[in-house]
């Protein structure tokens, strides 16, 4: 069911101009918070004449399976050995609510759906691309770096024909120790045997963010947000 508003993810929100026109929903990773890619705002350098709301939502905390429990910000619960196995469904869709509440109260102050962006690194990535492909009303993109494709086994019977044309940005980094990049890969695939459109990047490095890939996330973005 969805999120009451008095209930709304707490959220670092930025504007780049008065009076947004454009809204970026970016979901950080396990164990960080919202303030994990505020400073990707400036290295973005996008076009001043687009005024655009970046949200950080912070995720909920709870204990974290393959961590021994500890308590820190998570989407959902991950337990050893493999990320899309034994997925913690219910985790899941609880937060896919709360961001959903999120693009609702974005639809709510003047932002249209299709002017909404979601992002996200890791846990975050899968979380925009959860929410994204079965949200009702057509996004402006979807993005997912260093991410997978969670509860695939429930896309074909809960996908919206709203968002099959909306772009997908991916990235991943070939020597990724936390998201191995095969199930990247094969996240990629299933996205496009289902139909939707994946721009697919790759980079030399681990489970991080490299100056390329923003270079290649700006240009996608302003393609996008146009």
């Amino acid at each position: 069911m969805p999120t009451p508003l008095s209930q709304q993810l707490p959220a670092i929100e930025l504007e780049t101009g008065a009076q947004p026109t454009h809204s970026i929903l970016w979901m950080h990773g396990l164990g960080a918070d919202g303030n994990d890619f505020v400073p990707i705002i400036h290295e973005l350098k996008l076009p001043p004449d687009t005024a655009i709301r970046f949200i950080f939502p912070h995720a909920p905390k709870q204990p974290v399976s393959i961590n021994q429990g500890f308590i820190m910000r998570a989407w959902y619960d991950i337990k050893p050995p493999n990320l899309n196995h034994y997925e913690d469904e219910a985790g899941i869709r609880r937060s896919q609510y709360a961001i959903t509440a999120l693009i609702e109260r974005e639809n709510q102050r003047g932002i249209s759906s299709n002017h909404i962006v979601l992002a996200g690194f890791s846990q975050g990535g899968v979380m925009a691309l959860q929410v994204g492909l079965r949200h009702p009303d057509k996004l402006g993109g979807i993005m997912a770096l260093s991410s997978y494709l969670p509860l695939a086994h429930t896309l074909a019977k809960e996908t919206h024909h709203a968002n099959t044309s909306t772009s997908i940005f991916m990235a991943h980094g070939s020597h990724d120790p936390i998201v191995p990049i095969h199930l990247a890969k094969t996240s990629r695939q299933q996205l496009v045997e289902a139909g939707y459109q994946v721009e697919w990047h790759e980079y030399p490095m681990e489970h991080s963010v490299c100056s390329e890939e923003l270079a290649d996330i700006s240009r996608w973005l302003q393609q996008v947000l146009r």
